[in-house]
């Protein structure tokens, strides 16, 4: 199985030390200064949202990477016992294949209501076509064990991406067949 069809949370978690060895940053509107590690992922992802945000730049839409990659040493800081926060090891953003994506109709801010925006449903409709997936969609928090975050995408491959869509599999779904 390919490491970006990879499943990762409480279940199947990362070492601690794992760290990708193709992260590079990412050239997309970003809420993190240059240079910071959050605006970095994986070759083919980075690549893969680099044209996702061309195209939602072509339909006149403002969209905004919030965080990609995140070290475990980070998320044992951030881990608060939020819903919306997953445990050290357990973080897709580790994977350096995970984004979490805003806009100013929400003030960049990572809430349910961005679902409800133009970027929101832009990124709905669009992100399958580029690789990525919604990776906690609403409905299945008991499938995935994480709260609804629609503006989190993981980045698959367009071929698994494209099935997932279709099909309304979540990956752990996906990994259980």
């Amino acid at each position: 199985m390919s490491s970006y069809t990879q499943l990762v949370n409480t279940s199947h978690p990362l070492a601690p030390d794992y760290i990708p060895r193709d992260l590079v940053a990412v050239n997309i509107p970003f809420d993190a200064p240059l240079g910071c590690s959050k605006r970095m992922l994986r070759r083919q992802a980075a690549e893969a949202a680099e044209e996702l945000f061309d195209r939602s730049l072509s339909m006149n839409l403002s969209l905004f990477g919030i965080s990609g990659y995140r070290s475990y040493k980070r998320q044992i800081q951030l881990n608060t016992g939020s819903p919306y926060v997953a445990p050290p090891g357990a973080s897709e953003h580790q994977t350096g294949l995970a984004l979490d994506v805003s806009c100013p109709a929400v003030s960049l801010e990572l809430i349910e209501d961005f679902a409800n925006t133009a970027e929101g449903q832009f990124l709905r409709d669009y992100a399958p076509l580029y690789g990525f997936i919604l990776r906690y969609p609403k409905g299945k928090e008991k499938i995935t064990g994480y709260a609804w975050e629609p503006w989190h995408i993981r980045y698959v491959t367009k071929s698994l991406a494209l099935y997932l869509s279709l099909t309304g599999m979540t990956l752990e779904e996906y990994h259980s067949i």
